[in-house]
């Protein structure tokens, strides 16, 4: 997974030409860290935005609680997963996109 800052937030997330889920996560996080082995299996692309150095597009989107993962497409938010949650559940709540 690779690092969205809010400067590339737009270019990388808004503007890209597929489906992204984004992970708000911070470093001391536990549950964000549980979950990382689970978005990276899903078959999508993945983006991580640190909530304490970027703390922008987490205030944009409404982040409140971590970790946030929220699946955006053609520059809008599309469908939201807040806690550290089973595969079983991502794949649900992703599922028009896999």
């Amino acid at each position: 997974m690779r690092l969205v800052t809010d400067a590339s937030f737009a270019a990388e997330v808004l503007e890209a030409p597929g489906p992204v889920l984004v992970d708000f996560w911070a470093p001391w996080c536990a549950p964000c860290e549980r979950i990382e082995p689970i978005l990276k299996a899903l078959p999508l692309e993945v983006v991580r935005v640190d909530v304490d150095e970027n703390p922008d597009a987490a205030t944009r989107y409404g982040v409140l609680s971590l970790p946030t993962v929220i699946l955006f497409e053609g520059g809008e938010p599309r469908a939201t997963v807040v806690g550290a949650r089973g595969r079983r559940h991502f794949e649900r709540a992703f599922a028009t996109w896999l």
